[in-house]
């Protein structure tokens, strides 16, 4: 591609543009099996499984699969947290052509019947007490034609295999359930035990299909991305040049706390692992912090992909400062801005470099990230990724490429960016234009190249036509010493059309009053940007990747105003 301005910031090694493998991502986890057979691949509580063992699992359940008749074309759902069973399912469906979709554990029936039906899903890979609470009842309004049950002791040793299943009794709601097996349910186990290892291994055509990944559905109901085996292929080694890149001194520990059914963790923590051979460390609930850091000081951890509220969970951590953390040495921050004394915090407690990208479902998902080594710019996403060329253009023609500072919608192009929206023609064409895919993100660009998000411009909130962009805001109140979160959005006024209001979470402890805030926050921002309405919360609500959700935020207070 053309010399662009960013290129300059790329540390010594890394390409410009990328000499790609014409491989598939099921191939990536054969050559490592072959490579390293006895190398950790997994690691889940008590038991870790090698890449001879991933791989032999793999191409079990790939027989299985092909015997309930999956093939070439048909797609297969996996309904499940960080399991080992979540690698293995996806990684055997793409190795028969089957293709993927993603699902979050979380949806409700509603939410799965809207999915799987769009996706014409034939088989479903979930958990037995996803099963029994929400499923069973409404097995009559959904797709597959065959479940697949798994189970989280499933993967266990000795004692915990025992012990585990009483603690899951106990969660609320329990995270373990009994299923009846037969009429169209199978135990992932006994197919896995009972099947030979001599999956049908059709070659694949790159070009085709292997994720319909189902984007979060924020403006609406999600519709399923197209995201080819090309697509996921080169993203993943997009990914190794500028995340692994010449820096790694040994194998690698991947943390995989990251929701694997998300597009971050799916492509980061999941793919490449597998190819670069780095043990992944699941962990199912990305909540539990005490487990994270037992992880991370446990396993030497190298490499943690995570969000800023992790991070700043962790420095928060009870006598984080005695655990030892010093194996991290690269660790990738996405889904909002971070905060620089959170940053400058985790970094001095783990000698590690936090590197801010972005990325979308639509685009597999990595398009920018801070470089490994030189120049870096918190609280900017970084620089485009090799093959990847990104522009900031007027949002109202969607075409005038804008001069460096000016805030206008971010367009992508690179070979990582989707085929369509599945069976969504017209929301198609309208996404991806001349080439360009639009991403209906704000963002700026500065003189050196480096990309900063300003928020989306469903977000941006008019106030008399003056325009508020949600995340400076943010921004601003989080640089409080006594603010742990906040987040903004725009609330009906009859004068004013819209106007500020931010909900705050106090640093444990703190006491700070209404317009404290406001006159911090007018030392800072224009008069129009200060918050005109301030609510104080214990939590802010979040998704299952630990991003705040503003919809949640303005659904309740059209609820509140009774405009809903």
């Amino acid at each position: 591609m053309e010399e662009r301005i960013w290129h300059r910031h790329y540390p010594a090694g890394t390409p410009t543009s990328i000499d790609y493998e014409e491989r598939a991502l099921p191939e990536f986890l054969r050559d490592t099996a072959r490579r390293t057979p006895d190398a950790p691949a997994l690691a889940f509580f008590n038991r870790e499984l090698s890449y001879r063992e991933l791989d032999d699992h793999v191409s079990r359940f790939g027989r299985a699969l092909a015997d309930l008749g999956v093939g070439p074309g048909r797609r297969v759902a996996i309904h499940l947290p960080n399991l080992p069973q979540t690698v293995i399912a996806y990684q055997a469906a793409l190795a028969i052509r089957a293709q993927v979709v993603l699902t979050n554990p979380l949806y409700t029936s509603h939410e799965l019947e809207h999915q799987w039906n769009d996706a014409e899903i034939d088989v479903a890979v979930t958990a037995d007490f996803l099963y029994e609470q929400t499923i069973a009842a409404d097995r009559s309004k959904l797709s597959p034609r065959h479940y697949v049950v798994a189970s989280i002791p499933d993967y266990m040793r000795f004692p915990l295999s025992w012990l585990a299943p009483l603690k899951l009794r106990r969660s609320n709601p329990p995270t373990i359930a009994k299923v009846e097996f037969g009429d169209g349910v199978h135990s992932f186990m006994q197919l896995v035990e009972s099947s030979s290892p001599d999956a049908p291994r059709p070659e694949i055509d790159l070009n085709e299909i292997a994720v319909l990944q189902y984007t979060g559905g924020t403006t609406g109901r999600s519709k399923g991305a197209e995201l080819t085996h090309r697509n996921l292929s080169v993203n993943v080694q997009q990914c190794e040049q500028v995340l692994i890149g010449a820096a790694g001194s040994g194998p690698e520990v991947m943390m995989s706390c990251l929701p694997l059914f998300h597009v971050f963790g799916m492509t980061v923590c999941m793919n490449l692992s597998l190819r670069i051979g780095a043990k992944i460390v699941l962990q199912p609930n990305p909540r539990d912090i005490k487990e994270l850091v037992n992880n991370l000081e446990s396993h030497h951890v190298t490499i943690f992909p995570g969000v800023p509220a992790l991070f700043n969970s962790i420095n928060h951590f009870p006598r984080i400062d005695q655990r030892d953390l010093s194996k991290l040495r690269v660790c990738v921050s996405g889904s909002a801005p971070i905060a620089d004394d959170v940053l400058r915090r985790f970094e001095q407690l783990t000698s590690s470099r936090i590197l801010e990208g972005f990325g979308l479902s639509e685009t597999s998902p990595v398009t920018h990230v801070n470089p490994l080594s030189g120049l870096r710019k918190v609280g900017s996403i970084g620089i485009p990724v090799p093959d990847t060329d990104a522009r900031v253009v007027d949002p109202d023609d969607g075409v005038k490429e804008l001069p460096t500072g000016e805030v206008g919608e971010l367009l992508l192009k690179g070979p990582q960016v989707m085929r369509g929206y599945w069976k969504q023609p017209d929301q198609t064409a309208d996404a991806l234009r001349d080439g360009w895919f639009h991403t209906g993100d704000l963002a700026s660009i500065d003189e050196d190249g480096f990309f900063k998000i300003e928020g989306r411009m469903k977000d941006m909130i008019n106030c008399n036509g003056l325009k508020v962009y949600p995340d400076e805001v943010d921004g601003v109140l989080m640089s409080h010493p006594l603010i742990l979160e906040a987040a903004t959005i725009g609330v009906p006024h009859p004068r004013r059309i819209e106007t500020v209001k931010s909900f705050v979470v106090l640093q444990p402890g703190a006491k700070l009053g209404v317009e404290e805030i406001r006159e911090f926050c007018a030392k800072e921002l224009a008069k129009y940007k200060v918050p005109d309405e301030i609510e104080f919360l214990d939590e802010l609500p979040k998704s299952n990747v630990l991003k705040v959700l503003r919809r949640e935020l303005r659904d309740r207070e059209l609820v509140r105003r009774g405009l809903a």
